[in-house]
């Protein structure tokens, strides 16, 4: 059996090495060369870098005679899930759904605000205006906010990619408005780098506790900072897990 894992996240990393304890014959797809990384301690692990359309998707699966499919990217990554279901369900392939554990704290502190998308905070009454503002919300999405360096003081945190400092420079960032390295950071961390920047309120995504989404709430407490949190995308997975232990449970049936 074939297992075709969709990576680039933490939490594939311990799928790809659940598995390969398992002795399961594996091959990880990331969509850049530097997710690659990710898998070093995975010797002579295979894996494919790149994009893939539905239609490179259906032969990717056929050239490597794939047999299941297990989905750990990203939350926020919907077009690549969406594009994965499709084609499985076209070709009576079993999916799985791997979900990092959410953060259940939202709704029980003061300084949290969840709002469904960015498109709110830029407008002319956002709750950015005329503040310090910390983004972590991924180099993709700076670009959002290329306008509205005047109404406010934008820092961003992004990965430590070429890709994603090429994004954020052409988003207006300086580089002393940048800080590029790989969550999650410890609560010491999180905190001196707000501190640092006098961080007046931080952007983010419901990234779950993989993204260091629980840490940021506890720092927002300890400083009494707003944190605005973007909701995570819902789809209608067909079968969806949040426990290593149900991953053998979906290999072995």
């Amino acid at each position: 059996m074939v297992i075709w894992l969709i990576g680039g996240t933490s939490e594939s990393v311990a799928i790809a090495s659940f598995l390969k304890q398992q002795n399961q014959n594996l091959i990880i797809s990331v969509t850049t060369t530097a997710a690659t990384q990710l898998y070093q301690s995975l010797e002579k692990q295979k894996i494919f870098v790149g994009k893939l359309t539905e239609t490179e998707m259906v032969k990717f699966i056929k050239q490597n005679q794939v047999n299941k499919v297990i989905d750990a990217s990203h939350p926020f990554a919907v077009n690549i899930s969406q594009g994965v279901i499709k084609v499985c369900q076209n070709l009576s392939l079993p999916y799985l759904r791997y979900e990092r554990p959410l953060v259940d704290l939202i709704g029980k502190m003061p300084s949290v605000t969840v709002i469904s998308s960015l498109s709110s905070l830029i407008t002319e009454d956002s709750p950015l205006t005329n503040k310090r503002v910390l983004l972590t919300i991924g180099a993709k999405s700076l670009a959002l906010f290329t306008a509205f360096h005047h109404q406010a003081t934008l820092y961003a945190r992004i990965l430590p990619y070429h890709d994603s400092l090429t994004k954020a420079y052409q988003a207006g960032f300086e580089c002393d408005r940048i800080i590029a390295m790989r969550p999650p950071f410890n609560f010491t961390f999180e905190k001196a780098l707000w501190e640092l920047w006098n961080i007046e309120i931080v952007v983010t995504k419901a990234g779950g506790k993989a993204g260091g989404e629980e840490i940021k709430y506890q720092v927002a407490e300890a400083l009494n900072i707003p944190l605005i949190v973007i909701e995570s995308p819902t789809l209608d997975y067909p079968l969806i897990v949040d426990r290593l232990e149900d991953i053998s449970r979906f290999i072995c049936h």
